[in-house]
């Protein structure tokens, strides 16, 4: 007879963790619903979506700034290939 997991230990174990994901969830609703409140109301006739965007080039990311200084300079490198006469 094949061993078999106990089905039991199986289901405590996946209802701990669908508890769990509730009380994130739950955690999470309460946090956006305390941030959104801490806003405070909107001028008049001011999209929510877009307010405090600052229209224009946008300073450039910390991660893009270090790729940049970690790639070598291959400006020109394709052309130098040298093709074999026949």
């Amino acid at each position: 007879m094949a061993n078999r997991s106990r089905p039991s230990q199986q289901k405590r174990h996946k209802e701990r963790a669908r508890q769990e994901k509730q009380k994130m969830k739950a955690e999470r609703r309460l946090e956006a619903k305390t941030r959104g409140s801490e806003r405070g109301p909107l001028a008049p006739g001011e999209d929510p979506d877009i307010a405090g965007i600052i229209p224009g080039p946008q300073p450039r990311r910390e991660d893009e700034l270090l790729l940049e200084d970690e790639a070598p300079e291959t400006v020109g490198d394709a052309d130098t290939t040298e093709t074999p006469d026949v």
